[in-house]
Order: C-alpha cells, then sequence, then structure tokens
C-alpha cells in the first residue's frame, strides 16, 4: 500500500510539472489570433456627469502597451498628461489617473490607437477608446477625411488633426498658441476620423509634427487647412483632402563661422533672394574671392585667397535686408584640393562627364588634357566652369559602345588657393543604344496654367531625372533611358514661375497642385513605352 501511495504522489507530480511547463498554445494547436477585448470599466464607458479621477479598464485576458506615447491620443487635449499603470508588465487591467482639471459639460475621447496588445501573440485592441462626458450627454457629432502631402502621393501616417471652435475668442493665430477643441490621429493610415464632437463651427488643420504638442511651429512642422469652414453636422464628411505643406520661412541670417583658412560659412534661415556677400575689410590687390549657395545647409560658402588678418567684416545683403557680421579668422591651414569624376566606369549617353573639386576651381588650361577613343584618336571636347558647384563639364559627342580615356596633366586646373592638380587618369565606356529605353507621354492640359512635367526615378521618387515646361497640351519624348521605373508628375505652375510654389497658413494660400501619373513606367532595355496619355486637371 505505501508503494501504491508513492506512485499516486510521483505521478500526480509529474503531471503538475508538465502542466507548468506548458505556456502558450500546445504544440500543433492553431496561433491565438484574437484581439483582446474590452469587458468593463470602473466609471462605466460613456458616463455622464464624470467627476473621477481615476480610471480602471478590464480586458479578458493579459494585455501590454505598445509605443503609448505616440498612439495615446486625449480629445479635448489635456494640459498634463494621463498617468497610464502598468507599462512595463503584462495584466488584466489598466488603470488611468487624470491629473488635470476638466472641462465642465465636455465629452473626452482616451483614444488608445493601436497601443493594446495581448501578451503572447501581440494581437492588436485596433483604435480602442474610452469615452466619458462631464455633462448631461454624449455628443455624438463625427467629421472624417483624408490628408494628402503636397509633393509625395506616399500615405501620411501619423498626422494630427485638430478642431477649434470659432467663437468669439478665435483668432487664426490661435494654432501657433493654443490647443484644440478636438484632437485626433491617422495613426497608420492618411484617413482621419473625429468623433465625439458638438455641433458648431470650426477651423480644421493637420499638424506633422517633430514634437506632439499640438501647437503649430513653421520652422519644423508640416501644416495643412481647409479654407473654408467647417460646420457640424453638415460636414460629416470632407471630400476634398487636407493638403500638408512645409512653409517657406522668412529670411533671417544666423551668423558668419570660419570653417577652414579661406574658407568662412554665412549660415541662414528661410528665403533666399539674390543673397550677397560683399567684404568690407581692407584687402591686397590680388584678392579673390567665390561665394556658392549650399542648398541642403541653409548655407552660402565663401571662399577667398587666405592674408594676414585677425578678422574680417562682411556686408550679407538678401533682396531687402542687410546684415554686418565681423568673422574673426584663427585657423591656419587652408583645404588641399581634391579632384574626382563624376563617372565610376560607365558614361550613360544622358549623361554629362565631370571633373570634381572640393575648393572653387577658378582656371583651367585645356592644353594639358586630352580625351582619346579606343582606337586613341582625339576627341574634341569643350570645358565649362560651373558657377553654382566646385565642378568643370567636359562636353562632346559621346559615340554608343565606345571606350574612352581622359587624362590631365599636372597644373591643369588650378582652384581659388593657387594649388593646382597632380595627374589625373580615368577611363570609362558607353552602352548600346539598344541598352537603353523610351517614354513617351502625350500631355493633355485640361487646366489654364503652365504645367511643369518632371520625370523622377528612385525608391521614394525623389531624383529628378528631366523637367519640361509647357504651356498647353503636347507630346513629350524622354530618350536613352537606363532601364528603371520611372515616374511623372505635373505640376501647375499657376503664377508662370517655373517653380512649385508651397502655401502659407496666415495668408491663406494653398500650394501650388502636383498631380502624379497615376502608373509607374517600368521601362526595359531596347523597349519603347509610347502610348501613355496624361491628363491634368485642376485638383475639385
Amino acid at each position: 500500500m505505501r508503494h501504491f501511495f508513492k506512485f499516486i504522489f510521483f505521478s500526480i507530480s509529474i503531471l503538475i510539472l508538465t502542466n507548468c511547463a506548458r505556456t502558450g498554445n500546445p504544440e500543433g494547436g492553431p496561433k491565438d489570433e484574437d484581439a483582446p477585448l474590452f469587458v468593463t470599466s470602473t466609471p462605466a464607458y460613456e458616463t455622464i456627469n464624470f467627476d473621477a479621477k481615476e480610471i480602471e479598464l478590464n480586458f479578458n485576458e493579459y494585455i501590454k502597451l505598445k509605443d503609448l506615447n505616440t498612439q495615446l491620443i486625449v480629445s479635448p487635449p489635456l494640459k498634463t498628461p494621463l498617468l497610464v499603470t502598468p507599462q512595463s508588465t503584462a495584466s488584466k487591467f489598466l488603470n488611468i489617473e487624470i491629473l488635470d482639471t476638466l472641462t465642465k459639460n465636455t465629452t473626452y475621447i482616451i483614444n488608445f490607437g493601436n497601443a493594446i496588445e495581448d501578451n503572447n501573440e501581440g494581437n492588436k485592441l485596433e483604435n480602442f477608446k474610452y469615452v466619458f462626458s462631464t455633462g448631461k450627454y454624449i455628443d455624438s457629432l463625427s467629421t472624417s477625411g483624408a490628408i494628402k502631402d503636397a509633393s509625395s502621393d506616399e500615405i501620411q501616417k501619423n498626422i494630427n488633426v485638430l478642431l477649434y471652435k470659432i467663437d468669439s475668442s478665435f483668432t487664426d493665430s490661435i494654432v501657433f498658441k493654443n490647443k484644440p477643441n478636438y484632437v485626433a490621429n491617422s495613426l497608420d493610415t492618411s484617413l482621419f476620423n473625429l468623433t465625439n464632437l458638438k455641433e458648431g463651427k470650426y477651423l480644421m488643420i493637420a499638424l506633422k509634427e517633430s514634437i506632439n504638442d499640438y501647437l503649430f511651429n513653421p520652422k519644423e512642422d508640416k501644416i495643412g487647412f481647409f479654407t473654408d469652414t467647417i460646420t457640424l453636422p453638415r460636414d460629416s464628411i470632407i471630400k476634398k483632402p487636407i493638403i500638408l505643406f512645409k512653409e517657406t520661412q522668412p529670411y533671417s541670417f544666423k551668423r558668419g563661422k570660419e570653417i577652414t583658412r579661406g574658407k568662412i560659412e554665412f549660415g541662414y534661415e528661410g528665403e533666399i533672394k539674390d543673397l550677397k556677400v560683399q567684404i568690407i575689410s581692407d584687402t591686397p590687390d590680388d584678392f579673390k574671392s567665390v561665394s556658392k549657395l549650399q542648398m541642403d545647409k541653409d548655407t552660402l560658402n565663401y571662399w577667398y585667397k587666405p592674408f594676414e588678418a585677425d578678422s574680417l567684416n562682411f556686408i550679407v545683403t538678401n533682396d531687402r535686408f542687410i546684415d554686418t557680421v565681423t568673422v574673426k579668422l584663427r585657423k591656419k591651414k587652408t583645404d588641399s584640393l581634391i579632384l574626382s569624376s563624376s563617372v565610376s566606369g560607365t558614361l550613360q549617353l544622358r549623361d554629362t562627364f565631370f571633373i570634381k573639386g572640393n575648393n572653387p576651381l577658378v582656371k583651367i588650361d585645356t592644353s594639358k588634357i586630352t580625351l582619346i577613343d579606343k582606337d586613341t584618336l582625339s576627341v574634341p571636347f569643350v570645358s565649362i566652369i560651373s558657377n553654382i558647384e566646385n565642378k568643370i563639364a567636359f562636353v562632346f559627342d559621346k559615340e554608343p559602345q565606345q571606350k574612352y580615356a581622359f587624362k590631365m596633366m599636372p597644373d591643369a586646373i588650378s582652384d581659388i588657393f593657387e594649388q593646382k592638380n597632380d595627374t589625373l587618369n580615368y577611363k570609362f565606356t558607353t552602352k548600346e543604344i539598344e541598352d537603353y529605353g523610351r517614354i513617351t507621354m502625350d500631355i493633355v492640359n485640361e487646366t489654364s496654367n503652365h504645367l511643369i512635367i518632371e520625370l523622377l526615378e528612385g525608391k521614394n521618387k525623389d531624383k529628378l531625372i528631366e523637367r519640361r515646361f509647357i504651356s498647353g497640351s503636347g507630346q513629350i519624348r524622354y530618350n536613352l533611358l537606363e532601364p528603371k521605373t520611372y515616374f511623372i508628375r505635373a505640376i501647375i505652375d499657376e503664377n508662370k514661375n517655373n517653380k512649385w510654389d508651397t502655401g502659407n497658413y496666415l495668408l491663406k494660400q494653398q500650394p501650388e497642385s502636383i498631380i502624379y501619373y497615376p502608373q509607374e513606367l517600368k521601362l526595359r532595355a531596347n523597349y519603347y513605352l509610347d502610348g501613355n496619355v496624361f491628363t491634368v486637371k485642376n485638383p475639385e
């Protein structure tokens, strides 16, 4: 009998240990794909006359929070954020502590977005929200719509959409200093949905923010707005998308700073018009200077032939503004001249061969440069020193399936510091005509404006291949294109200045419309993509 009880005890122990070891689904069983469910709350969901300081939410299984800081949206916004616990461990409940004073007779929405997911499989409880009212009823109106970027046709995610009630205290500048009456977020789509709204008239804007403070910072944020007033309940569905854009900031000079001996950076912010730098210090008779804009840094680079001085004085002018600046000189060494080729192996038939430098290239002696083909025959060329970049173009008639050898003898090129090159040798080839393709596009211009037609390439459609300007309808042909995927877009150039102009919130100016050809153009070698029709209309 004693042995029998030992056997029973041993069997039960094994069974308990085996069951304890099994966590999650049994081997071979179906994967849990169900999202967690909200069960109850205290106070109850959609409570009226709400006056609690804490809320408890209960779920049917263990849940965890993910990306709460970016997903949680409270509408209307609170000055002091909610305290949500627990955040670091799994739990069947969430506790929400309200640290702010709630507004009377107001419906509040605590929207968790997609932050709540089950503990084991990560199944999300999408767009979960808790609603209550400090008044006698729950506001029930809603409005929804879409968001579009002015210059991109990619889906715009995680955009805040704000509503400001238009009353006696309303001004257009409210978006800079006051939080909105209501807020929602587009999360992972370009669509938005504002719920539990009061009847009334509103300003609606969209913000792509660097910091989610619901205040428009023109230097950092993108904005979109409706010129017309949103009236509820009439405008429950917004048919036109909100167009997001980045405002061009007014010009502001920042500072001048010596980078190396003979090179000074003049930093600025905003829009530049005819930006110029003029030295007003005494200079030697052989003084030379070159200035060039570096657009990706909002910088004007100024190179000069160095001379002995402790500091230099300049006047920086931009259209209507004048700044006087003194730059102290401390650097002892200039940048050595470094030259490189724009071509590595293959020169495409559409491209130009450049020699690039880190310093301004001011003089070239073509008698010390040779260009020969595979038959060692001399190839005539023309050299052009760029006024915009530190490079020299070598233009010649390129032949298909040809080999070229470019040789530059010492002292052929001089920079502003009178530094010269050593011997340089570059070899490159060209491809056959059959290695390229062609795209033909018939543009049907149904607007009354000029159009800017751009051929783009790249994963983000951000590499400009070619730009054309047309005033009506017509056919555009792009020859000698590499086998790649291309995109075409049209800019409706309303002011005929041959560039895209952004919008301005305070001036109630929308950006000029950009319309993408709906199909991507996949081009193969020795293939013609003809018969494409791009009809450009004014947005409705």
